[in-house]
């Protein structure tokens, strides 16, 4: 039975992902801060699972999460624990931000560069880097939120390409969804999404059929791919009018 871990597994889409691979036969690894949810979680899945009560925006828990793990045969890294915070930059709480950066950034950095070296070694294996559409652009108002998801995307695609030069059987995938209907919007402070949040469920199926099929960017929903195809071609400053525009109407 192949092994899976995922952070950001006690809501949202890391929880979905669980599910997803649990229906496929997965054993898996629950990462989270909340014990209540993870066990929820692991009493309704079907196969076997271990829950780590963990907070992973602090670096040396990131350690101790692979340290307690890397024994256990994981050829599924899913970084899935991230959050968002609105407002105009110079307002919002640079101890929030900087908790951000923590878990979005380093975290997702930290866990990549671990088992991947493992991964490498064995020549097998497969990594799920949850971001953004954000990770396209740059975004006023969640400035801190879109900085991270772009650091993930490139992060993740230049991965790619180094696998591909050596020939590695490993693969690294981004998932970069537009709104999906989660708990984003009350961690981040926002009243509510500008347009039709996907499901959580059907964001997650996707992203665990094409991440096991080597598949680099997920993008779900065909509005959000034709997005991130028109941000290329938009000047700097009047897509950064259009973002600020979109992102205040979430606040109303």
């Amino acid at each position: 039975m192949k092994t899976a871990l995922i952070t950001g597994a006690s809501s949202g889409i890391g929880r979905d992902i669980a599910r997803e691979l649990s229906r496929r036969g997965w054993r898996l690894l629950l990462v989270a801060r909340r014990r209540d949810r993870l066990e929820e979680l692991s009493k309704e899945l079907h196969t076997p699972c271990r829950v780590y009560v963990c907070d992973i925006s602090r670096e040396e828990n990131c350690h101790w999460l692979y340290e307690h793990t890397k024994e256990q045969d994981v050829s599924f890294l899913v970084n899935a624990a991230g959050f968002g915070l609105f407002g105009n930059f110079v307002d919002t709480d640079l101890n929030r931000e900087m908790e951000m950066i923590d878990v979005n950034i380093k975290a997702v950095h930290i866990l990549t560069k671990l088992f991947l070296q493992d991964f490498v070694k064995k020549d097998a294996g497969c990594i799920l880097n949850v971001a953004s559409s954000a990770g396209f652009m740059a975004g006023p108002l969640l400035s801190t939120y879109y900085a991270t998801k772009n650091y993930v995307v490139r992060l993740s695609e230049a991965i790619s390409e180094e696998l591909r030069s050596m020939g590695s059987a490993v693969t690294i995938s981004c998932l970069c969804p537009g709104p999906v209907d989660t708990e984003f919007n009350q961690t981040a402070g926002v009243a509510g999404f500008s347009v039709k949040a996907l499901a959580s469920e059907k964001v997650a199926r996707l992203a665990v059929r094409q991440a096991l099929a080597g598949k680099l960017l997920i993008i779900p929903g065909a509005a959000v791919r034709l997005g991130a195809v028109f941000s290329r071609f938009v000047p700097e400053k009047p897509l950064l009018r259009i973002v600020h525009g979109i992102q205040k109407g979430k606040a109303e």
